[in-house]
C-alpha cells in the first residue's frame, strides 16, 4: 500500500481495471433457492420492495410514474449491493468512485430535466420562484433555484461516495497501528473494528435510501 487512498484504486497489475466487475460480484452470491417461488429470499425482496412504494407513492403519482417507481426501487438495490460487497475483503469498493456515483446522478438528472422542461416547461418555471417570493428578490431567487439545481448531480454523487470513502479510510487507519499495539489495546481495536463494521453496513444501506429518495424528489418536481 503506497499511501490510504490506494485501498480505492481501480486498477490492478498490467493497469487493467478489472475490479471494476466488482459491481457484478453480486449476482455470483444468490442463493440459488432464491429464484424458487416462493422462498425465503424472494420473500424479504418483496417486503422491502413493498415498504419503498410505499415511501415513494407519498412523493409520486402512481399512475403517472409507475416507472419511475420501478426504476428507482432497482436503482435502491443496485447502489445497497454495491455498498454491501464493498465491505468484504479484498473486494474493490465501485461506489466509493465519482465514476460510479456521478454516472448514475447524471443521467438521472439529465432525463428528468429534459423531461420537464419539455413536458412541463411552465412547472419548471414555477419551481425557479418559490411561493410568496418579493418581486425585488425574484431575479436572484430564480438565480440561486437555477445553481443549485444544476449542483444536484454533483451533491448526490459526492454524498454517497464520500460517505463510502470515510468509513473505509477510518477502519483502515485503525487496523494499520494493530501490530504495534499490546495485546489489550489490540483487543480493544478489534472491538471497535467490529462496530465501524456495523457501522458502515448501516451507512450503507441509509445513502442508498437518501440518494434514492432525493432522485424522486428531483423527479416529483420535473412531473
Amino acid at each position: 500500500m503506497m499511501n490510504l487512498f490506494s485501498i480505492f484504486d481501480p486498477s490492478i497489475s498490467n493497469n487493467f481495471s478489472l475490479n471494476w466487475f466488482s459491481s457484478l460480484y453480486v449476482l455470483l452470491l444468490i442463493p440459488n433457492f432464491y429464484w424458487f417461488i416462493p422462498s425465503r429470499y424472494l420473500y424479504l425482496m418483496i417486503i422491502i420492495s413493498k415498504t419503498l412504494i410505499l415511501e415513494f407513492i407519498m412523493l409520486l403519482n402512481l399512475k403517472l410514474n409507475i416507472y419511475n417507481i420501478i426504476m428507482l426501487i432497482s436503482l435502491f438495490f443496485y447502489i445497497l449491493l454495491n455498498n454491501f460487497m464493498g465491505m468484504f475483503p479484498y473486494i474493490f469498493t465501485s461506489s466509493s468512485h465519482l465514476v460510479f456515483s456521478l454516472t448514475i446522478s447524471l443521467t438521472l438528472w439529465i432525463s428528468m430535466m429534459l423531461f420537464g422542461w419539455i413536458k412541463n416547461s411552465n412547472n419548471m418555471f414555477i419551481h425557479l420562484v418559490p411561493q410568496g417570493t418579493p418581486n425585488l428578490l425574484m431575479p436572484f431567487m430564480v438565480l440561486i433555484e437555477s445553481i443549485s439545481n444544476i449542483i444536484r448531480p454533483g451533491t448526490l454523487a459526492v454524498r454517497l461516495s464520500a460517505n463510502m470513502i470515510a468509513g473505509h479510510l477510518l477502519m483502515t487507519l485503525i487496523s494499520s497501528t494493530g501490530n504495534s499495539l499490546m495485546f489489550f489495546f489490540l483487543i480493544f481495536m478489534l472491538l471497535s473494528q467490529s462496530l465501524l463494521i456495523v457501522l458502515e453496513l448501516s451507512v450503507s444501506i441509509i445513502q442508498a435510501y437518501v440518494f434514492t429518495v432525493l432522485s424522486t424528489l428531483y423527479s416529483s418536481e420535473s412531473n
